[in-house]
């Protein structure tokens, strides 16, 4: 039987157990799909009730660009180096091992800006699903293999290329750039971090296709 939306949402649903709090990642190449997905599963699940599932992205660990700038990694924005994976993997823990009765604030990230902004999402303690999105999420390499093990799924989002390379320069498009600077960056960055994403594809617990996945407005 081809997957639905409905198979992931039960799959979601089954993930924390035991009164305790789950993690889910969705992963995926620039554009395939990753916020959207999430922020459809984060609005369903929760529905019209108590909100019992937070969406943390991994975004908001990016690195500022003045660092960016120190660093000299500025034209490399978006690869696995301009994070702080360090950070993002000691929030993911604090999220999974430590519940607790208090707000946990994850940083979240500006896309006008372009910017990560310090305490802009509430984890409150009710949440007993967390889902996080980010191209990374399956990088074996580095302080990244430290993140893997503290999700209890991760889900692969597959577009083809044409359309998802579509998607993000239409995206950048809507963010500030012009078509030509779009298809530069894409052309430059993005497709370079996109080859990378792909190798860890095969370590997804699920890959979700075209299909299956929700569609934004480019």
């Amino acid at each position: 039987m081809p997957l639905t939306f409905d198979d992931l949402l039960h799959r979601a649903r089954a993930l924390p157990r035991d009164g305790g709090r789950a993690i889910l990642g969705i992963a995926g190449s620039p554009g395939s799909g990753k916020s959207t997905l999430a922020e459809h599963l984060v609005r369903e699940l929760n529905g019209t009730g108590d909100p019992w599932v937070a969406h943390v992205p991994m975004d908001g660990f990016h690195l500022a660009d003045a660092e960016l700038e120190r660093l000299g990694l500025r034209d490399r924005k978006g690869a696995p180096e301009t994070f702080d994976v360090a950070g993002y993997a000691a929030l993911l823990r604090r999220l999974r091992d430590e519940p607790g009765d208090d707000v946990v604030y994850a940083p979240g990230f500006e896309r006008v800006l372009e910017q990560p902004i310090a305490g802009a999402i509430p984890v409150p303690p009710s949440a007993r699903l967390v889902v996080t999105e980010g191209n990374y999420l399956l990088l074996h390499t580095g302080s990244w293999s430290r993140v893997r093990s503290l999700l209890d799924e991760v889900w692969f989002c597959e577009l083809p290329e044409g359309e998802r390379v579509r998607r993000l320069v239409a995206r950048h498009e809507r963010f500030g750039k012009t078509h030509e600077e779009a298809v530069a960056w894409v052309s430059r960055s993005d497709e370079r971090n996109a080859e990378l994403v792909a190798t860890t594809r095969g370590r997804a617990d699920l890959v979700v296709p075209e299909p299956v996945m929700p569609c934004r407005r480019a």
